[in-house]
């Protein structure tokens, strides 16, 4: 988000995101499924690229690059 120039945004969406991950930093799996928090991520992205582009195209793609990157191409 920094190399946007975006970073003033981070701190909202980070306390938006809380509870997604334990005091240990891992993500809590028994709380939320992964591909939920995938995709509320990339809401909150849309969101923002909404705001600082007008339109929501700066975040397309992120959800589906995410699954691939963790569950391969097959996923």
């Amino acid at each position: 988000m920094g190399r946007l120039g975006w970073g003033s945004h981070f701190g909202g969406l980070a306390a938006r995101l809380d509870g997604a991950f334990g005091a240990d930093g891992a993500f809590a799996h028994d709380r939320l499924r992964f591909v939920d928090f995938v995709d509320d991520v990339e809401e909150l992205l849309e969101e923002v690229a909404r705001q600082e582009r007008g339109d929501e195209e700066a975040a397309d793609g992120f959800e589906e690059y995410v699954l691939r990157h963790y569950a391969g191409d097959g996923g």
